[in-house]
């Protein structure tokens, strides 16, 4: 009656989201005496797992899996699930769990806690902690069913090694015509940089850019904070950047531990879909903007001026400490 995490990964690699629900599941499972197992799916290099906590890998390999699909992949969770008769799914709060999480507690009569921050305040009754009111506000859940769901919100609780002897088991999940029943087609592909989902560092930008010419600086500030980067949604509605660079309450929630925003006033929808991130760095000319007021740290500068010099010192920076 293990714990069970499904541990997500793309392109073969595990996610660093995978290591973080691995790291939460050890210590519950540690609290209750059980262990943690993890279902994955097309990825055979599962060995990293056990570092934070893994003692069992059901490995599920099949190529009409090679494209996220919310109905075969819950399926296969649930599946896997009902196999180790585990009582606790634990996924994280990415975009394509947060599609899942849904579909695997009403097939497997669950309850379900997302953007979940914390450890459980108690087991018996299970109460967990977490965001409410687009990141402003906790508030604590009760799940009262036999079989629970929860969703880790991204760098809500870290990585914690927790080195574990591995045990493999292939695991071939009954899925049939209706679990692919929806056509998937990728509109988006990112190679060789950080993506927003796994980035602990983002680097986002506005209007106050100017013009996507000037959008060179921005991409090597990411390059040598070995960060993402982002926009906000004026900027993608216009064209100068990508929609898959759109973050905010209507593009992608970010939740990483640095975000910097230069040139973006600071709508409440941007607001409310970064607010989860652990420390906010604002510049821009404006000493009025609204980001300023859930600023950690603000820069009242034009960013043509502050942007470069951050650069230079940050290179410096690296340089002396290589």
């Amino acid at each position: 009656m293990s714990i069970l995490i499904y541990a997500e990964s793309a392109e073969g690699k595990f996610k660093k989201v995978a290591y973080e629900a691995a790291s939460y599941a050890k210590k519950v499972a540690d609290s209750l005496g059980t262990t943690v197992t993890a279902v994955t799916i097309n990825n055979n290099n599962t060995s990293e797992l056990a570092k934070y906590g893994v003692s069992k890998v059901l490995k599920v390999t099949n190529d009409n899996l090679s494209k996220f699909n919310a109905k075969a992949y819950s399926d296969t969770i649930k599946q896997a699930a009902e196999k180790e008769a585990s009582k606790l799914i634990i996924l994280s709060s990415t975009t394509d769990s947060l599609y899942l999480a849904p579909l695997v507690s009403v097939a497997l009569d669950a309850g379900y806690a997302s953007n979940v921050v914390a450890l459980p305040l108690s087991t018996a009754p299970f109460q967990v902690k977490r965001t409410a009111f687009s990141n402003k506000a906790f508030n604590i859940t009760e799940i009262t069913t036999d079989v629970k769901v929860i969703a880790i919100a991204k760098n809500s609780f870290g990585l914690v090694e927790s080195e574990t002897s591995l045990s493999e088991e292939d695991f071939t999940p009954t899925l049939n015509d209706t679990d692919f029943n929806i056509k998937v087609e990728n509109i988006e592909k990112v190679t060789g940089k950080v993506t927003i989902a796994d980035a602990e560092i983002v680097v986002s930008a506005g209007r106050g850019m100017k013009g996507p010419e000037n959008w060179g600086m921005i991409e090597e500030l990411a390059s040598v904070l070995g960060a993402a980067t982002a926009c906000s949604k004026p900027v993608s509605d216009i064209g100068w950047r990508p929609h898959s660079e759109h973050v905010g309450q209507t593009g992608k929630p970010v939740a990483a531990n640095l975000y910097i925003a230069v040139g973006i006033s600071g709508a409440i929808q941007h607001i409310a879909g970064i607010n989860s991130s652990k420390v906010k760095v604002v510049i821009n000319t404006d000493a009025e903007a609204p980001f300023f007021k859930v600023a950690d740290y603000g820069v009242v500068g034009d960013a043509f001026e502050v942007v470069p010099k951050l650069i230079e010192k940050l290179k410096e920076f690296k340089a002396n400490n290589a």
